[in-house]
């Protein structure tokens, strides 16, 4: 994997932090507000267990992402469904922010919180909290809420950029050309040659490549450039010239031919 794999990783890996530590921020204080109620008959509102359920599911699903993310990180099948859920746990949350929006206030005066509306300054009974304090817990949940939206919809958008790392490292692998790092790959598969994109990234150049010879039908042919293109003379090897002319001068004229021996057209 290369390095702007392992930076998407990273990335990732801090996003799926927050969230994890989001969610078991609100599971918490409204596991405490649940136990607070069992204890003293109070009646538990049902948008208060709709609550800690979303924060119980986001915990574990965090958590299993935060596993998954070193061997399936940017797999097309996983990546989907993880955008999935995070676009889905971006409603939840934005459920669990609209239900604590008594926390927005400044929790003085009269306050609304999971017991009711009171006086802030009124206590829920002997060694518990006030309803101040119970409000600034809701201000704490809105405010985790908000923070686990946006990083929500962040672990998306870089689930996303994963997908296309991991595509392009599959169609790129190491080359000298960018130190081992990048280059074009090999990619598997029966429909691997149809998956290319056609771009400016099919254009690489492999520095190593040796400039292309030239190819016989490139070369013009002609009568003039019989001898040349391919160094042999057909009047050289024939005796002849092509206008008919012995190709070799007579180097014997004292001389005379035998009796029955034949010349072959050599002037003696």
């Amino acid at each position: 994997m290369g390095k702007s794999g392992l930076a998407l990783k990273a990335i990732q890996w801090f996003i799926r932090g927050i969230q994890l530590l989001s969610s078991i921020v609100v599971l918490a204080l409204f596991s405490y507000f649940l136990a607070i109620a069992s204890q003293n008959h109070y009646r538990i509102p049902i948008w208060s267990r709709a609550v800690e359920g979303i924060a119980g599911a986001g915990v574990l699903y965090t958590l299993i992402g935060l596993l998954l993310l070193c061997c399936v990180a940017g797999h097309p099948f996983a990546s989907g469904i993880a955008i999935t859920l995070d676009i889905a746990f971006v409603g939840a949350f934005i459920y669990v922010a609209q239900a604590n929006r008594g926390g927005a206030s400044s929790c003085t005066g009269t306050v609304n919180t999971i017991f009711g509306t009171h006086r802030a300054s009124e206590d829920l009974g002997n060694r518990l909290p006030s309803f101040r304090q119970v409000c600034q817990i809701h201000k704490a949940v809105l405010a985790v809420s908000i923070v686990a939206i946006v990083f929500f919809l962040l672990s998306a958008f870089v689930e996303v950029i994963l997908v296309r790392n991991r595509r392009k490292e599959q169609r790129f692998g190491p080359s000298p050309a960018n130190n081992y790092t990048s280059g074009y790959g090999n990619r598997g598969g029966l429909f691997g040659r149809f998956r290319r994109r056609k771009g400016s990234e099919e254009q690489v150049i492999n520095p190593n490549t040796l400039p292309e010879h030239t190819h016989p039908e490139q070369v013009q042919s002609s009568h003039a450039t019989d001898s040349t293109n391919s160094g042999y003379n057909k009047y050289e090897q024939s005796g002849f010239n092509h206008d008919g002319q012995t190709a070799y001068p007579d180097r014997y004229s004292g001389s005379h031919t035998t009796a029955g021996q034949n010349n072959y057209g050599y002037v003696r």
